[in-house]
């Protein structure tokens, strides 16, 4: 085992850092014990030593001490792990928190702090400020250096970066920005502003796209992560809880940038790979569960002042180009501070500012982080009358702030809750956190569903559902009009669509896979129903359920067609039936309510037949 010094002092880094984000945000931080199971006696020696070398980095800022259990203990905190071969597992200690909510803090905790911020606003070019021509010298002043044989050089004058032109994406409006420093904080766009400044630049950056999906919370205990450091093709996989259910990721392949990343099959499929090797049996990991899928993209830099530039890092880089433009590149979620810091420290060297002090951040609170206990919630459920698990959803997201959303939480007309509206029915978000999110300048309906909340990364369908709901509330607030109305419905379900991987599930029923008998029978049951026309509408099944009498409303009607409709056509056709019926045998998706209805024996109904083709 050889001792890489720049990763240790990476990870010293991000553990210090680590102990920051918990101080200051400590309603969006908490700690979370992740278990490492071991299925080979060798191996615990082996992880025991460098997980314990975890804990001596971490020092006086160590969450918990790490320990090993013993198999039998291990299937008692983590029942859903694999038995077989299993020897022992070792739990260690490491941070979560809400990123989305966290980087809004950031921003608000700034612009409490003086900060002018500008969102929605794209970079068109930088502003460069052109030395001026010194004038010719006189022949007086030429004869007094001929006389004196003064032969001093004059310092040549470069180019300074001094602003940026930028866009209004809202409005279309562009302006400039003037600033005595310009850092590029870009992310994985960080190329295309070094680029903007010496267009004769090398990129720096690698995009590296990471997918995530979610599964139901029953794949995992509530207050225990799993690790899988040994996957098929040597990544790392997470298996941890979050927001009530199960979020397993991530890959790491390299990808091409783009504002929309999008989840692929084949990354959702590696994922479920590696989830079926650590779980038991009895737990079916089946496509279907997948609730929601997203990629990410990191940005991995090579460091521009490093003779070895082609060896990727995942520490931060700083960089200040012959213009002044200084880049901040690279680095992780948790080292954001001291990243911000250096790169401010490289902006006042290199531009000659005059800082009142040394940075301020080590230590500052964010915003909601001043007052907030872990008891805040019992607080807000018994003064405003909210569910339980709506007032810690509240309390955990918002802070000492939760009280404001409260205070525009509808009545629900029921004995209890006595407020708070939900958006989704499965999920604690209600409508005045909508309300809410618009005072804090959201003015996206996909934003809100997305970062504001967190409904489309738990849910795609969820999404859908409260969508309706979110562009009311966002309407009344920020006086939309028709227009902008259907733009912002076409934009939020584009982003369901692509960004939360619910394309890619219609994707992956591509084949069918049944015999020929198998086909034969669920061709008969789809005919009874669907009748001369060829497909089953609206209309079709609600006339069957009340042959069934079974009572059902327009809403689930329609969830249970667009279920199975992959071309959305309000339809389901054969073809899609037989897929449906197909996933269904394999395992690739969950049980369905038209399937479970089609193919009961309470079915042997007439065939429904209309004129028209129904609906």
């Amino acid at each position: 085992m050889s001792l890489d010094w720049g990763q240790y002092k990476l990870v010293e880094e991000a553990l210090q850092e680590r102990s920051n984000l918990l101080q200051i945000a400590p309603h969006l931080s908490f700690p979370l014990p992740i278990m490492l199971p071991v299925y080979e006696w060798w191996q615990v020696p082996y992880f025991w030593a460098g997980i314990k070398m975890y804990d001596q980095v971490s020092g006086s800022k160590k969450l918990k001490s790490s320990y090993l259990l013993s198999k039998k203990s291990a299937l008692e905190k983590f029942p859903m792990l694999k038995e077989d071969k299993l020897k022992a597992a070792i739990v260690y200690y490491d941070g979560s928190h809400n990123d989305a909510r966290m980087n809004l803090s950031i921003a608000i905790t700034a612009a409490r702090q003086g900060a002018c911020i500008a969102n929605y606003c794209e970079v068109k070019k930088l502003l460069v400020e052109q030395p001026c021509k010194p004038p010719p010298p006189t022949p007086q002043e030429l004869e007094v250096e001929d006389l004196l044989d003064l032969k001093c050089p004059v310092e040549k004058k470069k180019p300074k970066v001094i602003g940026a032109q930028v866009v209004d994406t809202q409005t279309g409006k562009t302006f400039n920005i003037n600033a005595k420093c310009v850092i590029n904080a870009t992310g994985p766009f960080t190329d295309s502003i070094r680029q903007m400044d010496n267009c004769k630049l090398k990129k720096i950056c690698q995009p590296s796209a990471g997918v995530h999906i979610i599964l139901p919370g029953y794949y995992s205990p509530q207050a225990m992560g799993l690790l899988d450091p040994e996957t098929s093709d040597g990544r790392v996989i997470f298996f941890l809880p979050w927001q009530g259910l199960t979020i397993a990721g991530t890959t790491d392949t390299a990808t091409q940038l783009t504002h929309n990343p999008a989840p692929t099959e084949k990354d959702i499929q590696f994922i479920l790979h590696e989830i079926r090797s650590y779980l038991s049996p009895e737990v079916k990991v089946r496509r279907g569960d997948v609730q929601s899928s997203w990629s990410g993209i990191r940005p991995l830099v090579t460091n521009p002042n490093s003779p070895d530039t082609k060896s990727l890092s995942r520490s931060h880089v700083v960089e200040v180009s012959e213009h002044n433009l200084v880049t901040i590149a690279g680095g992780k979620w948790t080292t954001y501070r001291t990243m911000a810091e250096d790169a401010v420290d490289a902006g006042i060297k290199a531009c000659c500012l005059k800082p009142k002090h040394k940075s301020k951040t080590l230590g500052m609170r964010l915003e909601g982080g001043h007052e907030w206990t872990p008891n805040h919630f019992i607080k807000l459920a018994q003064t405003y009358g909210l569910d339980a698990e709506v007032a810690k959803h509240l309390s955990e997201t918002y802070g000492d702030r939760a009280e404001d959303v409260a205070r525009l939480a509808s009545v629900t007309g029921k004995r209890h809750p006595i407020v708070g509206r939900r958006l989704a029915e499965d999920f604690p978000y209600i409508e005045a956190e909508v309300r809410y999110a618009c005072q804090e300048y959201a003015v996206s309906a996909a934003d809100v569903l997305s970062l504001r909340t967190r409904i489309a990364f738990l849910s795609y369908q969820a999404a859908e559902a409260a969508l309706p709901r979110v562009l009311d509330i966002m309407t009344h607030e920020l006086g939309w009009d028709e227009d902008r109305v259907e733009m912002e419905r076409k934009k939020a379900l584009q982003m369901i669509e692509v960004d939360m991987g619910k394309m890619s599930k219609k994707v992956s029923s591509s084949s069918i896979i049944l015999s020929a008998l198998e086909v034969q029978e669920y061709t008969e049951k789809f005919r009874n129903v669907a009748g001369a026309k060829g497909f089953i509408t609206h209309v079709d099944i609600g006339e069957l359920m009340k042959d069934m009498e079974v009572n059902i409303d327009e809403k689930e009607l329609t969830l249970m067609i667009d279920e199975v409709d992959l071309n959305n056509n309000g339809k389901v056709e054969l073809d899609e039936f037989l897929m449906l019926m197909s996933d269904l045998q394999h395992g690739n998706i969950r049980t369905n309510a038209l399937a479970s209805i089609l193919r009961s024996d309470r079915n042997k109904v007439a065939p429904v037949i209309k004129s028209g083709g129904g609906l």
